[in-house]
């Protein structure tokens, strides 16, 4: 909902009254009320005083998150560095036109472009390689309000489907086009997925229609409840009504899909897990009949079709991972045992397949014959760069290969499996100089003796003084990596003298699995331990000091955020959290994703993890008269997959326990989501606002 349309819908002398009130850079927040409320679990009371922020539908909240609003835009708006900083993050935001997500299929290929300052990318294609670029589909018509959420060629490129979503919501509706001549058919396929569980499509081979992930179609004048997802099979003209659910039915109130189809979608292969972050059972389908190969047990994380035999990268006995393969008659056999490097991807090429690996923050491809057999290192950059993705058709002798580093923007490699050779043949321009950016590392250890690298980003001759302003970054869950990524519109950081860290701590799976698995359920604490490990290295290498560090994460690192300033308040002067998670206890319900955390997070419904969760959930851990350090917080009111009241009793529970005169301030965005597709203009601000946030609070020197 706009915000002018809530604005509406208050109380006019109240709503004056409260922006009156909280206009004033030197005023308090606005007031937050503690009402009695309270779980017992396993025979512990727990308090819960800011339970009524819960319900965006009551007067109450909505007004408390008007206020808010209208606190948090006063202060960010009397630092005198705003308007400053945020000409020179559009400055630099504004590049040469981008791509991204490319995909082969039948000679045609796929992806994404954006020019700035457009709202949405555009979905393009042309033939492969030497083609006429033409666009697809644009949606910028509508502002950025409705994004793309991903798109499905079939085998042989005639075809598109391709989901959108509106207003950050990532609630997906399927759409088919002719690629050929352009033409939108009339489907429209609500409900596909989105947010809590991924959008999939797999074609049948003779493209008259296709299987996809479907919520259970909501009773008329009700809205869509985001789980028990399935497969369903649509034929392309008949109303979405009528299309029969084919697999799935009752498999998990958090299943989650990923379909992957061979060449000429001969077969078909879904990898299904229950929730987020967890091994995936692989199914291969036989006729209308659906044969398990592979259960969780083996630990499979991903999958790829090489001619008909579907690779998966498994982690049972191999915490590196290993690369097996599954003929059509699901016999199993390891092609690549595990050996130096972390497991990330397999993709097809001619004569064999690529495989990504990582090392902490190092990443590289390498090829390998059809038997298994090594062939090459590919000839990338050794160190700082992230590999992106891997664009291949079968049969082919050349693979596209996306990567980026922290000084290069995103540029795509076409590889020849014949002679080993990378030629670019696309490339980013930047708006800025990034070539006095320097790379260093440093290494933390952590209580249990971990070592955990931080990368530290800074401008030739920036050296450590003790006191440079510095943002340190990380993630820590659900196996996603912190690797090496373009920089960005944050030069305007490291152009005054500030610093940048990215600390690669458990929880992802940069180290392999376990470097995962030391970082889920009963052992999340390890994450929040090797964050402050981190911290305290850019400390005892005097980059920086208590007073001018701050730190950044979002969503289940917005979780590490909360985790980190109310474990050691003392340790960061400033933080800025985006969507996070903070009210563990509550987490695991109805709302939002809660239920397809489990997996990570473990269920409170257990005793044990009740109490590891209890101890570190960062709501129940305020205390009051505690002088916590400045806070900015942000999230979205659509947002599908941390429910905004996370961030509402969070701000409300330490606006009312700091002790310091430190900011605690959240923005909620009305026509916003997790951030998934999000429009251009909103993801140049969300930078802008942290900068300015952190150049205030950190003592970043004026422009």
């Amino acid at each position: 909902m706009p915000m002018h349309s809530l604005l509406r819908r208050l109380p006019v002398l109240a709503l004056a009254a409260a922006v009156a009130a909280h206009a004033s850079n030197a005023s308090p927040p606005p007031a937050s009320p503690a009402h009695p409320a309270s779980s017992s679990l396993h025979g512990v009371t727990v308090d819960d005083p800011y339970r009524w922020l819960e319900n965006p539908q009551d007067p109450a909240v909505q007004a408390w998150i008007a206020a808010q609003n209208a606190h948090t835009e006063a202060v960010l708006a009397a630092m005198p560095d705003g308007k400053a900083m945020n000409a020179r993050v559009q400055q630099l935001a504004i590049t040469s036109t981008t791509r991204s997500s490319p995909l082969l299929a039948g000679g045609t290929l796929f992806y994404m472009q954006e020019t700035p300052p457009q709202p949405q990318p555009q979905l393009m294609a042309q033939a492969w390689p030497n083609g006429k670029a033409r666009v697809l589909v644009d949606l910028n018509a509508n502002e950025g309000n409705t994004a793309i959420t991903g798109y499905w060629p079939s085998p042989s490129g005639r075809y598109l489907a391709y989901g959108t979503a509106e207003g950050g919501s990532e609630l997906t509706t399927l759409h088919v086009l002719d690629v050929t001549t352009g033409k939108a058919l009339s489907d429209a396929l609500p409900y596909a997925g989105g947010g809590t569980t991924p959008e999939g499509v797999a074609w049948d081979a003779d493209e008259h229609g296709f299987t996809y992930v479907r919520f259970p179609l909501p009773p008329a004048g009700k809205e869509v409840r985001q789980f028990d997802a399935a497969l369903v099979h649509h034929v392309i003209g008949q109303a979405s009504t009528s299309d029969r659910v084919v697999f799935g039915q009752a498999y998990s109130k958090a299943a989650e899909y990923r379909l992957l189809t061979s060449p000429g979608a001969r077969q078909l292969a879904v990898l299904a897990n229950v929730g987020d972050g967890g091994p995936a059972e692989v199914y291969l389908r036989e006729g209308t009949r659906w044969n398990k190969v592979l259960g969780d047990e083996a630990n499979v994380r991903g999958a790829s079709w090489v001619g008909q035999r579907l690779l998966v990268t498994s982690f049972a006995d191999a915490p590196r991972g290993k690369v097996l393969a599954i003929d059509a008659q699901g016999k199993v056999s390891t092609v690549v045992a595990q050996r130096d490097g972390a497991l990330q991807d397999v993709e097809p090429v001619a004569g064999g397949f690529l495989v990504t690996r990582s090392w902490g923050p190092d990443w590289w491809v390498e090829q390998y014959d059809a038997q298994g057999q090594f062939v090459r290192r590919v000839g990338l950059p050794e160190h700082d760069i992230g590999v992106e993705g891997i664009a291949s058709d079968e049969g082919q002798d050349h693979a596209l290969i996306t990567y980026g580093g922290w000084t290069l923007p995103s540029r795509w490699a076409d590889f020849d499996a014949k002679t080993g050779t990378v030629n670019t043949v696309f490339e980013v321009k930047p708006a800025g100089d990034y070539s006095k950016v320097e790379v260093q590392h440093v290494e933390g250890v952590s209580k249990d003796g971990t070592k955990v690298p931080v990368t530290v980003l800074s401008m030739h001759g920036i050296t450590p003084n003790g006191q440079r302003p510095t943002i340190l970054y990380s993630y820590g869950g659900f196996d996603i990596p912190i690797a090496p990524h373009f920089v960005g519109p944050e030069l305007a950081w490291l152009e005054r003298g500030g610093v940048l860290a990215f600390a690669n701590i458990r929880g992802g799976n940069e180290y392999g699995e376990d470097w995962h698995a030391q970082g889920q359920k009963l052992h999340k604490q390890n994450v929040f331990d090797d964050f402050h490990a981190a911290a305290l290295a850019l400390l005892d290498t005097h980059w920086t000091d208590r007073q001018h560090l701050g730190i950044l994460g979002g969503s289940n690192g917005g979780l590490l955020m909360g985790a980190s300033l109310v474990q050691h308040p003392g340790d960061y002067r400033a933080v800025v959290s985006l969507v996070g998670i903070y009210d563990m206890i509550r987490h695991e319900t109805d709302f939002a994703n809660g239920a397809y955390n489990v997996s990570e997070y473990g269920s409170i419904s257990d005793p044990a993890q009740f109490k590891a969760t209890l101890a570190y959930s960062p709501l129940q851990n305020v205390k009051p008269h505690t002088a916590y350090p400045a806070v900015l917080m942000t999230t979205g009111a659509n947002d599908p997959r941390v429910a905004p009241w996370q961030s509402r009793k969070f701000t409300a529970a330490l606006q009312n326990a700091t002790s310091s005169d430190q900011p605690i301030l959240l923005l909620t965005r009305m026509n916003a989501g997790h951030g998934i597709g999000a429009p251009f203009s909103q993801r140049v601000g969300n930078t802008a606002i942290l900068l300015t946030f952190f150049a205030q609070e950190l003592g970043l020197a004026a422009k």
